[in-house]
């Protein structure tokens, strides 16, 4: 094996972006393996899982729920539609939000989905020890949390400062006008 560069502070095996990745990736991992012929991405699972908790959920509300950035949730969901597992209509309560639910065959593509993705979570738990299990969920639920917090935090100021008023400046006092030059009298 090459002996390893120095490459200042940064250390690849300890990098929290790295692992998480890697992790992340055998999870997807596992969730295909677990899918088989199904063609339901893990995306596609959230989306579907969390319609099926609350229909009528707004896209804005969905972006929120499974942390799907909101382009690519819109083309997830348009795609969705497409193939017959959800249906969008626009709200009562504003016609320019759309509210998505499940039709009978996303129900169908759910429920025949549901174990696989259990099976999958169980074989991501199962290479760490019983005892680490639970601390690396309420670890990285904390993290999510944390991230969110700051997320709502950064958002606030950018919203208030968009719907204060824009100042007046203040009026211009009028030009002192020159008094028009006197005529003498002849």
């Amino acid at each position: 094996m090459a002996a390893k560069k120095p490459t200042g502070n940064f250390d690849l095996e300890n990098s929290l972006s790295h692992l998480l990745r890697r992790a992340q990736q055998f999870a997807y991992d596992q969730f295909v393996q677990q899918m088989g012929s199904s063609s339901i991405t893990p995306r596609q699972f959230i989306v579907l899982f969390a319609v099926n908790e609350e229909e009528g959920l707004s896209q804005t509300d969905l972006v929120n729920r499974t942390g799907i950035d909101r382009s690519t949730l819109a083309d997830m969901i348009s795609r969705m539609i497409k193939n017959g597992l959800l249906a969008r209509k626009r709200t009562a309560e504003d016609a320019r939000a759309n509210s998505v639910r499940l039709t009978a065959a996303g129900r169908r593509a759910l429920k025949g989905a549901m174990p696989k993705a259990i099976a999958a979570e169980k074989a991501l738990l199962d290479v760490l020890p019983k005892t680490l299990q639970s601390d690396l969920l309420k670890g990285l639920g904390q993290l999510n949390s944390a991230i969110e917090d700051m997320k709502v935090e950064e958002a606030a100021p950018k919203k208030a400062a968009r719907r204060a008023p824009a100042k007046k400046k203040p009026a211009k006092k009028p030009a002192a006008r020159k008094a028009a030059p006197r005529r003498k009298k002849a």
